[in-house]
């Protein structure tokens, strides 16, 4: 199974815009896909609603998509809260992650993309080679979650592709 994380829990997020892209085109291809959502989900804590998402989403998967926003040059709290409230060994150890990284501005969350993977190198988690880098993001996936530039599309085909081969 493959998880895909949306890194926000922002309302109405281009993260989850983007994130609903990966799903539908990650179930295209490779069928056992879910979707977490981090909006509305109290990961700040370990109590019950985290021990269920660790069951539902973060166990099982063999691999994960997280699609990260840039927050003062790095990604959302929540999302480091998520993964720091986690039972690492169980949720991350030995598995694979994709990163996408998005941004209103020109980097695309580069920095943030390259902070993620050293903490998942940390918990021994293998990153692929090919991160995403959307700049720009409400010109790249407009507000019904289509894309919108042609190459954008090859780009995330590309990355999809390269993904359920490693």
């Amino acid at each position: 199974m493959i998880t895909i994380i949306s890194g926000t829990n922002r309302a109405d997020s281009m993260t989850l815009r983007t994130a609903n892209v990966y799903n539908r085109l990650l179930s295209e291809k490779y069928g056992d896909v879910k979707l977490l959502s981090l909006e509305h989900k109290p990961v700040w804590e370990r109590g019950a609603e985290m021990l269920a998402l660790e069951q539902e989403f973060l166990i099982p998967a063999e691999k994960f998509v997280i699609i990260m926003p840039e927050y003062n040059a790095s990604f959302p709290g929540i999302l480091k809260l998520m993964m720091d409230n986690s039972d690492i060994k169980k949720c991350w150890w030995y598995k694979r992650a994709a990163l996408v990284g998005i941004s209103d501005g020109r980097a695309g969350n580069l920095r943030g993309t390259e902070h993620m993977t050293s903490i998942l190198h940390y918990m021994k988690v293998n990153v692929l080679y090919d991160k995403l880098l959307l700049s720009k993001i409400k010109e790249e996936i407009d507000t019904h979650g289509n894309i919108i530039k042609p190459a954008t599309a090859k780009l995330i085909d590309q990355q999809i592709e390269d993904f359920i081969k490693f």
